[in-house]
């Protein structure tokens, strides 16, 4: 086990950690949220409210896990879904290898387990997508085992009541508050300890405009009683998302069906549909966003880089569009849009390559960034 001593945390004794643990499921019992998935101990659907929760707001999850849980009720639902099902279902929410994954963990659920979620802390761990947390989260809620759910809310809060000298930012410092927190919970109530810091992480012992004099755990708190609490914790900076110039091209035809393409290639949005879209890697010189090779294509114009990767001459409009922006964790698109006609007769589809009524858009499975550029030309074609 882990000498917190060794990292400057001296411990404290065993009242007063009894003490702490009294104080916080006292304040949870009386503050705590009434959120769906706190109505159940069902794993699954534990499982998925938590891995909806990761980057993402609860009041923007609560619709998503509803709406899940009626698409695919069961374990077995997510296993068969099909894969423009899944991602409509998840549309919106982003990191898409996050669904990826869970229908991956509940076939391994189906063939490793007999259909039925695994109830000790390492088999559900063995589950694809599943990390420390994830697995921590559900083992304490859904089966009240003594696991701690160590996300960035929990590393916050600890850091403060420590005076933690490492940054949560770092993953080889994660289980410096993994020990901490091993020795804090609450083995009568794990689960609704760890809700407990999760709530109050979100809030009063937010990363932004936290209102320390009003956090239930202060008189345990060395930062707050120190006066070290803008200190806390230690977060060195990110670094800053890629910037990529991308064209993106609105063709359409004469019957005011617009030209999608479904992205295959196993990269960012896989199985996504999108309008087709060029990467400006360099100046005068393109690459086909989606394609893995990455070859470049010699090009006079943007234009002239379209009609050379999809063999087709569309007549392009001067209409201009205002330029679309969407911000990826590492990358930032900034999309610039062209408008062309073109024949129906005069591009080969596939299975890949659609037109598509514009009333019809909302049944393809549609990333943000894409739905940015709809919104951009619906406005300019009003």
């Amino acid at each position: 086990m882990l000498d917190l001593k060794d990292y400057g945390i001296e411990m404290w004794d065993e009242s007063k950690i009894a003490s702490f643990r009294r104080t916080l499921m006292t304040w949870y019992d009386q503050e705590k949220r009434d959120l769906p998935w706190r109505r159940t101990s069902n794993p699954y659907h534990i499982w998925i409210s938590e891995i909806m929760l990761q980057q993402t707001q609860v009041v923007t999850v609560i619709p998503y896990y509803e709406r899940f849980l009626d698409w695919f009720p069961k374990v077995e639902d997510l296993a068969n879904a099909p894969e423009e099902k899944l991602l409509k279902a998840w549309e919106g929410l982003g990191y898409y290898s996050r669904v990826r994954n869970m229908q991956k963990a509940a076939q391994q659920i189906m063939t490793d387990f007999d259909g039925i979620f695994p109830s000790t802390y390492d088999d559900i761990a063995s589950l694809k997508g599943i990390g420390p947390y994830t697995a921590g989260a559900i083992s304490s809620i859904a089966f009240n085992l003594p696991e701690p759910a160590v996300d960035g809310n929990v590393m916050r809060v600890m850091a403060r009541l420590f005076e933690v000298d490492y940054d949560i930012g770092d993953t080889k410092n994660r289980k410096i508050f993994q020990a901490i927190m091993e020795i804090l919970i609450d083995p009568e109530r794990p689960g609704d300890f760890n809700q407990a810091l999760m709530d109050l992480g979100t809030d009063i012992e937010s990363a932004k405009n936290p209102r320390p004099d009003e956090s239930p755990i202060r008189f345990f708190n060395a930062a707050y009683l120190n006066g070290t609490y803008h200190k806390y914790p230690i977060k060195l900076p990110k670094k800053k998302p890629k910037p990529l110039e991308i064209h993106a091209f609105i063709i359409r035809n004469q019957e005011g069906e617009l030209l999608l393409e479904k992205n295959i290639q196993g990269r960012l949005l896989a199985g996504f549909w999108s309008f087709p879209l060029l990467e400006t890697s360099f100046i005068g010189k393109q690459t086909s966003l989606f394609e893995d090779d990455q070859s470049l294509l010699e090009t006079h114009s943007q234009k002239d880089s379209f009609e050379e990767a999809y063999a087709c001459q569309p007549t392009w409009t001067e209409r201009s569009f205002k330029q679309v922006k969407h911000t990826f964790s590492h990358q930032k698109w900034n999309l610039t849009l062209f408008e062309g006609i073109l024949n129906k007769d005069d591009l080969t589809l596939n299975e890949h390559l659609h037109w598509v009524k514009l009333d019809d858009l909302n049944s393809y499975p549609m990333a943000t960034p894409q739905k940015k550029i709809v919104a951009e030309y619906l406005a300019n074609n009003r």
